[in-house]
């Protein structure tokens, strides 16, 4: 997923894409463990999609907090 669709996403649908993403993360180290994956190369794609989920969260709470306490 592009950085811009993601930064254009909400607070609500940047968790949602986390929680779907960590699922994904899981099961395909579990398939890992069991059974050769097609890719291998996307664990590290997910992983990398994590962090920046996780990095944009961070960025829209702390703009939530900064705008919430100017006003």
């Amino acid at each position: 997923m592009k950085i811009n669709e993601m930064r254009a996403m909400t607070l609500d649908e940047l968790r949602t894409k986390l929680d779907e993403l960590s699922e994904d993360q899981f099961n395909l180290k579990f398939r890992l463990q069991t059974q050769p994956l097609d890719d291998p190369l996307r664990i590290r794609k997910v992983r990398r999609d994590i962090a920046r989920v996780k990095t944009l969260i961070q960025e829209k709470q702390s703009e939530a907090a900064t705008a919430g306490g100017a006003s």
